[in-house]
């Protein structure tokens, strides 16, 4: 899959993206955060227009088909790419993680790995920006943020199984 990115002075960006033989999704975000999707069929045919969203219903349909609100298949991680080189990512803490049973200040997960915890997903709730005394559970979803070398730091203390790390 490629993604070509353009810039549209006065406008906004317009992004590319192969989806299949010669057609393309073509996006186009307005400085105002209104979002265009277009389809083109051939490389040098006109694009159609399939709809138009305002910014926010935009960045949730975006979650959804990122796979935030619900995966539909089995996954150890859900990444997002924030900004170039910062990613928020999903991890299940195993019964036999390092830090399963320490607070977020014992485990002193920023010093060692250099992400943050932005939320924790429990018992079908979220705790937002957890404070530095929450106790870390098993079977716990931690969300965090951080570079992609941090992340995959993060990745020992949340996992034993080391079939998916690099």
């Amino acid at each position: 899959m490629t993604v070509y990115e353009s810039d549209l002075p006065g406008v906004g960006k317009k992004f590319e993206i192969e989806i299949g033989d010669a057609e393309r999704l073509v996006i186009v975000t307005h400085n105002t955060g209104k979002r265009e999707v277009f389809l083109k069929s051939t490389e040098g045919a006109d694009s159609e227009k399939l709809f138009e969203l305002p910014d926010r219903l935009a960045r949730t349909v975006g979650t959804i088909l990122e796979g935030a609100y619900f995966q539909p298949v089995q996954s150890e991680e859900v990444e997002t790419m924030l900004a170039e080189g910062t990613f928020l990512e999903w991890y299940n803490v195993d019964d036999q993680s390092e830090i399963a049973g320490q607070t977020l200040a014992g485990a002193r997960v920023r010093e060692r790995t250099g992400v943050s915890v932005a939320a924790i997903e429990r018992d079908g709730s979220v705790v937002p920006s957890p404070e530095a005394e929450t106790v870390i559970e098993a079977s716990d979803t931690l969300v965090v943020i951080g570079s992609q070398a941090d992340l995959h730091d993060f990745e020992a203390f949340v996992s034993t199984d080391t079939s998916h790390q690099e």
